[in-house]
């Protein structure tokens, strides 16, 4: 439900128009002050306009009972000039699901029951059986060990845990908010301070203080400084300390996700951003805000997905490498290519950060439990896990099977990075840029938000996405196998990672794809005919 301003010929009084999904209006006119339930006189409209339903003139009262309304309804506008191929019936329907099926609903309360189980199992993996993990599930079919006595060889919650966790994450919130970024000024080609994003599906565009990179490099020059001069702590210390920060993620986690999922009913941040299923597993999974904020600049979704995990994924690995030389006495050229080539991806994620505002985690994935507590729990635990393998299993690389895995790393960054500059170039320049030494070529398209904008974009079929239409998940999961080889072949437990990668890729492909139909309707299908291979071209 969207909210007009309606003025009347035949007098001052003003109508607040609603278009429900039946694209009925419901109408509450404004008397003396006062708001009443009635009939607007449609043959004496003259004209009318959007506004948001926080609008200065429109009262507390009408303004909660209409934003409460409107979180529930999807819009429907009226328009003349809608394009032919931009139907109302799409109109702000790209971003996160309206209705839950019986397949779907099955799989977020699967995911709810055994992701954290699924987390503890490969780090109890390598605490108590060196990372196989095929010998608990033997013992416990054997009967030699039970849940119970893995559970109790397992260290419990420690407050010394909670202290670095809080610390943690109280100085990496102080270094998002309150420390505004000015590496772009003096680093050419990087885009940091205050960006736009991109449009949401009810047609706004917010905006975010960048500071990622200025961040990493604040963390990072403190460990060091600690680690050569000052030892405050020892660079072991997350590594000492796992399994009890893995109960301090996961209290943060569930905390911050069902804060927001209270929060969006309460007080959402932007009401016609939000989307309720009517199921409450999908809703608090999912998430029900597009952009929760707290205050114009702490943005749920940027600072989760970014910080604090990401900027811990670097420490993380640093913190197993010095576990590596104090207990062998030496670093292997396997820990060492692991931290190369996951902190080139940190940084380019960081580099890029303006960039990454433009991707599928923040233009169509709303805030919940997902990311709030996928970002704080699954990505520090379950990324890492190469580095986790290689302290209890150190493993050191022929030259050759080093210098493979280093090409294999790198090549699927090139692929990776150039694929998403080619886009982006594209993009900031409305394709008056060249592609491979030529002109790009694109197809035209049109979709309208929740608001009933009609808004133009274009579909590049040049350079790499010519060849496949996500070959930047192709280079993301050469990388991501790279990773796991550099661990040898002894164990399954560090390919976990590309198993995992390969399945949310590739499931992110057919999310996007479906938003991308729903968004665009038939210049979607001109796309996929001009462009048919998703990541294998000729295969897939």
């Amino acid at each position: 439900m969207t909210c007009y301003l309606a003025h009347l010929s035949n007098g001052p009084s003003i109508c607040v128009l609603s278009w429900g999904a039946s694209g009925s209006r419901s109408v509450l006119t404004n008397q003396s002050g006062t708001w009443h339930s009635g009939a607007c006189p449609t043959d004496t409209l003259v004209s009318f306009a959007y506004v948001p339903v926080d609008y200065p003139c429109v009262g507390k009262e009408m303004s909660s009972a209409v934003a409460m309304e409107a979180t529930r309804r999807r819009p429907k506008h009226s328009s003349p000039s809608v394009s032919p191929e931009v139907t109302e019936e799409n109109a702000g329907q790209w971003g996160r699901a309206w209705e839950v099926d019986w397949f779907s609903l099955g799989g977020v309360i699967l995911l709810l029951c055994t992701a954290p189980f699924q987390v503890f199992f490969f780090v109890m993996a390598c605490h108590q059986y060196k990372c196989s993990v095929t010998q608990p599930l033997v013992e416990l079919y054997s009967g030699e060990a039970t849940l119970s006595s893995i559970w109790d060889k397992a260290p419990s919650f420690t407050w010394t845990a909670v202290q670095i966790y809080a610390a943690w994450v109280f100085f990496q919130v102080v270094l998002y908010t309150c420390i505004p970024d000015i590496t772009h000024k003096f680093l050419p080609g990087y885009s940091g301070g205050v960006q736009d994003g991109a449009r949401t599906p009810a047609g706004l565009i917010n905006k975010y203080q960048i500071n990622g990179l200025q961040s990493w490099l604040i963390t990072h020059a403190l460990w060091y400084a600690n680690a050569k001069y000052f030892h405050w702590f020892s660079p072991t210390i997350i590594f000492d300390n796992w399994i009890p920060l893995l109960w301090c993620t996961n209290i943060l986690g569930y905390s911050v996700s069902t804060f927001a999922f209270v929060k969006a009913y309460l007080f959402p941040t932007n009401a016609e951003d939000c989307k309720f299923t009517g199921n409450v597993f999908y809703n608090f999974m999912m998430g029900i805000e597009f952009n929760p904020r707290i205050g114009k600049w702490f943005d749920f979704k940027l600072f989760f997905n970014g910080r604090p995990g990401i900027v811990a994924w670097t420490l993380i690995n640093l913190s197993y490498a010095a576990k590596q030389q104090e207990l062998y006495g030496y670093v292997t050229n396997s820990m060492i290519l692991v931290n190369v080539l996951q902190g080139i991806y940190v940084l380019d994620f960081f580099w890029n950060e303006a960039w990454y505002l433009k991707t599928i985690d923040i233009c169509h994935d709303h805030f919940g439990w997902y990311l709030g507590w996928g970002d704080c729990v699954w990505l520090p635990f379950l990324y890492t896990l190469q580095g986790l393998y290689l302290v209890y299993n150190p493993v050191q690389l022929s030259t050759g099977h080093a210098a493979a895995v280093l090409l294999l790393g790198l090549g699927g960054y090139y692929i990776f990075r150039s694929a998403n500059h080619q886009k982006d170039l594209f993009r900031r320049t409305d394709g008056k840029c060249a592609i491979w030494g030529k002109k790009p070529t694109f197809i035209e398209c049109a979709y309208r938000s929740a608001d009933g904008g009609l808004h133009h974009s274009k579909l590049m079929t040049s350079g790499f996405w010519g060849v496949a239409r996500h070959l930047n998940y192709t280079g993301d999961l050469m990388g991501s196998l790279a990773y796991c080889a550099a661990c040898g072949f002894g164990h399954v437990h560090p390919y976990f990672y590309i198993v995992y990668m390969t399945i949310l890729l590739v499931h992110r492909c057919v999310r996007d794809e479906h938003r991308c139909s729903s968004k665009y309707g038939k210049d979607w299908k001109r796309y996929t005919d001009a462009v048919p291979y998703r990541l294998l071209p000729g295969i897939f």
